[in-house]
């Protein structure tokens, strides 16, 4: 009679400087595979266009971020613009026991502190660099979202990003996104399938050897 094997759920980290295409290649992603969960920041920066409370981010006044950042109810956070971003800590931990990957698209200081926190085990982080600074720059400028001044800090802060790739398990360079985007999912594919994210697979192979000794 075939098993079915439980899995812990891992923490799937994807950071990059603005425009070099995560947030594209995380919508891909949780196209590709609806089971994933993704991790929605709290911040405190007000909504842009469009955006809604609970589906892009949740919005929190400056006072309640800090009162969940605190109370330890936050897996990482940071301040980026002058405004707070930081992930809940309570649903990632739900989805791990029921077996569900979260995906997390963060920026190189929340994913330092989640690798450093109680769940950095089950981390898997990807980096994802543009093909050239000047082809950063133009897609940044393509979105047409920001002032000149807003492009020209984030370039700024793109240097500092960028240096810290190297704390990564893997770096994706993203030349084309189809192609970044079969790079990605051959990761998840593979780290879903390693022998320690799999916590059922020692009684699955003692059953295996039980079956050989009843023939």
């Amino acid at each position: 009679m075939a098993q079915t094997l439980t899995r812990r759920g891992l923490l799937l980290i994807l950071s990059s400087p603005s425009g070099a295409g995560k947030s594209t290649l995380a919508r891909k992603l949780m196209q590709w595979d609806p089971t994933l969960r993704f991790s929605i920041s709290a911040t405190t920066r007000q909504p842009r266009p469009g955006e809604q409370d609970g589906r892009e981010y949740y919005f929190h006044p400056r006072a309640a971020f800090e009162a969940l950042v605190q109370s330890g109810e936050t897996l990482e956070h940071a301040e980026v613009f002058g405004n707070f971003y930081g992930s809940p800590k309570a649903p990632v931990e739900a989805a791990m026991r029921e077996g569900r990957d979260t995906l997390f698209d963060i920026d190189w200081q929340g994913g330092q502190q989640i690798r450093n926190s109680s769940l950095g085990r089950d981390v898997v982080s990807i980096f994802i660099l543009p093909p050239s600074i000047a082809e950063l720059e133009s897609r940044l400028r393509a979105r047409a979202q920001d002032s000149d001044e807003t492009i020209a800090a984030r370039m700024e802060k793109s240097r500092d990003e960028i240096s810290h790739w190297a704390e990564y398990d893997y770096v994706i360079i993203n030349r084309d996104i189809d192609v970044s985007f079969n790079e990605l999912t051959a990761i998840l594919q593979a780290e879903r399938l390693k022998r320690d994210r799999q916590p059922g697979l020692s009684d699955f192979v003692r059953n295996l050897n039980r079956e050989f000794e009843s023939r």
